[in-house]
């Protein structure tokens, strides 16, 4: 059993930081890829930033400049450092892995959601 557990969410004026965290946790063989999704009210699910197994990264021309995605040294925990914040930013953000547990496959899995609120 994989889970994948999210904090770091809240209400922040525009222009400040918050910092989320995912840790992955369970009988988990290999991680190929984390990543950060995020959901509008009344919008589809879109991918904020990615991070590789080899380290490379990319992200949403929106959060460019402003958005930080790293991981951990052990790669079990997968952070988002934003600033300079902008309403448009609010919305539940998702952590997201492609991994392998016991089997041959990889598989997504999903964190519970995290709810970030921007006020102007």
């Amino acid at each position: 059993q994989v889970q994948l557990v999210e904090s770091g969410g809240g209400l922040v004026q525009a222009g400040g930081s918050l910092r989320l965290s995912c840790v992955a946790s369970g009988n988990i063989f290999s991680i190929n890829l984390m990543g950060w999704y995020r959901q509008a009210p009344g919008k589809q699910r879109e991918l904020v930033a990615a991070i590789r197994s080899g380290d490379s990264t990319n992200y949403a021309e929106a959060v460019k400049g402003r958005f930080t995605i790293s991981r951990d040294a052990a790669k079990t925990t997968v952070y988002l450092q934003m600033n300079s914040l902008k309403p448009e930013d609010t919305a539940v953000y998702y952590c997201n892995m492609n991994l392998r547990t016991s089997g041959p496959y990889n598989y997504n899995y999903w964190g519970q959601g995290t709810q970030v609120t921007v006020s102007s």
